[in-house]
């Protein structure tokens, strides 16, 4: 069982910038993979980026690569999300989940994930 609570997100202005944290409870938190999804308004909920459970492999949506840095330290029990030059688009509701397992890639998709955070609202001005 792990709780996960994210923080760190708020009102930016296009090309700013904004660093996602995602503290996890628990001692086993290294044996989760862990992702990045987002929500917007009328929209379904899709993948940002993940992480592998040991933090050698990192995988990113077409949306945000090149802009963002997914990042972990097993040692502070927490995941980042760094972004980047954000845009308009980016506004959402960001969520962070954690799957069970070391697996190099912890999936794309919402149903890989078993455990999940409340979201942080990220706003974009344009």
């Amino acid at each position: 069982q792990v709780q996960l609570v994210e923080s760190g997100g708020g009102w930016v202005q296009a090309g700013g910038s904004l660093k996602l944290c995602c503290a996890a409870s628990g001692r086993t938190f290294s044996s989760y993979g862990m992702g990045w999804f987002r929500q917007a308004p009328g929209k379904e909920r899709e993948f940002v980026a993940a992480i592998s459970w040991g933090g050698g492999r990192s995988y990113y949506a077409d949306s945000v690569k090149g802009r963002s840095t997914i990042s972990r330290d097993n040692a502070k029990n927490t995941v980042y999300l760094q972004m980047n030059s954000l845009k308009a688009e980016d506004t959402a509701v960001y969520y962070c989940a954690a799957r069970s397992g070391r697996r190099d890639f912890p999936g794309g998709h919402s149903d890989d994930y078993n455990y999940w955070g409340q979201g942080t609202q990220v706003t974009v001005s344009s």
